[in-house]
């Protein structure tokens, strides 16, 4: 089955739930990406970026002592290597690049963890446009050190008070800017949701991760791995790395935020706990209450802490393709103490919740198979969260 359909459904899920306004907006901008994208100046281009500014391919790396600990082979897909520390890079340029190919004059973001505002702003800055970011209050606390990156790289930051004052709550004030500004503007959305060709768009600027990983796997193990897994918040480092094996006989995990418990307004595991509705001009799973309303959400990563996750995502699990479990914020904290320590690497709290579930198999895997873990993102900008915390838990 190709997917998504032409109205960018993904099954029942994804679509366009969108103002008046903005359908003209999402009509030029589908019909420009997917011609855009065939042009061989716009590949050419976006390649070129991606190989000598970025750094790409990120290499796939054998954890020696983290496969002897848990007695399988363990890889992990080194996007924390990519330029800005994290996968988000891939998107950016892409679309930032396609602005330009638009004519845009400016673009806008949403940022929860800060990565895909730092990519943003660091997009635009080499690609000379210029750039807002909208962020919750309490991510810009909690992100303090992305928050000064984005402004060192000349972007304007926007703090949102409003809500939860976090990631939910900077796509809505995004969204409202874009609404306003639609003729000049390019809306940079970070992750595999919102309305139709969004999912479609990001997922497809995302999928390098896997084809890369599909290629190397190859090359080192003459298989493809039995195994790939990524966290997922929106799910576009998932999405990444899962779309090229769709075809094969390889299982997906995805590992969700399960925060303090599993009590609504306690964790971010939206497809574990959530049901169908409509967030941010999509149809999906979203953490609501009886009434339809959204349940704040909570998690140690401020990258995971989000009411909502990619239409796509949701389609893999109901047809049984994938399985989405969730790690707990202790969890994901031993992960990033563990991992650190094991091989030298400092993940992102995101990823952490990926190396958890991981760590969760020791025992249950014969020593000959291979698991990949996406490393999406490295732990500089986590620094501080996780030194409050184990302070705190050491007295």
């Amino acid at each position: 089955m190709k997917l998504p359909d032409e109205q960018g459904y993904f099954g029942p899920y994804g679509g366009q739930f969108i103002p008046e306004t903005l359908v003209s907006v999402l009509d030029e901008l589908k019909q420009k990406y997917f011609n855009i994208v065939k042009r061989d100046d716009f590949r050419k281009k976006l390649n070129h970026y991606l190989k000598t500014y970025c750094g790409r391919p990120t290499p796939l790396y054998l954890a020696e002592n983290m496969s002897r600990d848990l007695g399988f082979k363990v890889y992990l897909k080194r996007e924390d290597l990519n330029h800005t520390g994290a996968h988000k890079m891939n998107n950016t340029l892409g679309q930032v690049l396609l602005a330009k190919f638009m004519d845009k004059k400016r673009v806008i973001a949403e940022t929860g963890a800060g990565q895909h505002g730092v990519a943003t702003a660091t997009a635009c800055a080499l690609l000379n446009i210029p750039c807002k970011v909208y962020m919750g209050k309490i991510d810009c606390v909690r992100q303090e050190l992305n928050v000064f990156r984005m402004k060192l790289l000349g972007a304007k930051l926007e703090v949102v008070e409003s809500g939860s004052q976090t990631l939910k709550d900077a796509i809505n004030e995004t969204i409202r800017d874009w609404v306003t500004n639609a003729n000049d503007t390019y809306y940079c959305l970070g992750s595999c949701v919102g309305p139709d060709p969004y999912p479609t768009m990001v997922r497809n600027f995302q999928i390098i991760i896997g084809k890369e990983t599909k290629e190397e796997i190859l090359k080192v193990e003459g298989r493809l791995p039995d195994v790939c897994v990524a966290c997922v918040g929106g799910g576009s480092n998932a999405i990444g790395l899962f779309y090229p094996f769709l075809d094969d006989k390889v299982k997906f995990v995805g590992v969700e935020a399960g925060g303090r418990g599993e009590k609504l307004g306690e964790n971010a595991a939206t497809i574990s706990l959530g049901q169908a509705g409509i967030l941010h001009g999509a149809k999906t799973y979203i953490l609501q209450d009886k009434y339809g309303q959204i349940i704040p959400t909570h998690s140690v990563s401020a990258g995971l802490d989000y009411p909502g996750v990619g239409p796509e995502h949701v389609f893999l699990k109901e047809s049984g393709r994938a399985r989405y479990e969730a790690a707990t914020d202790t969890e994901a904290l031993e992960a990033f103490e563990y991992l650190s320590k094991m091989e030298g690497i400092i993940p992102a709290l995101e990823s952490s919740h990926a190396i958890a579930y991981v760590r969760k198999l020791k025992g249950k895997l014969d020593k000959n198979k291979i698991v990949i873990i996406n490393l999406s993102g490295r732990g500089d900008k986590d620094m501080g969260i996780v030194r409050d915390l184990f302070e705190a838990k050491n007295g």
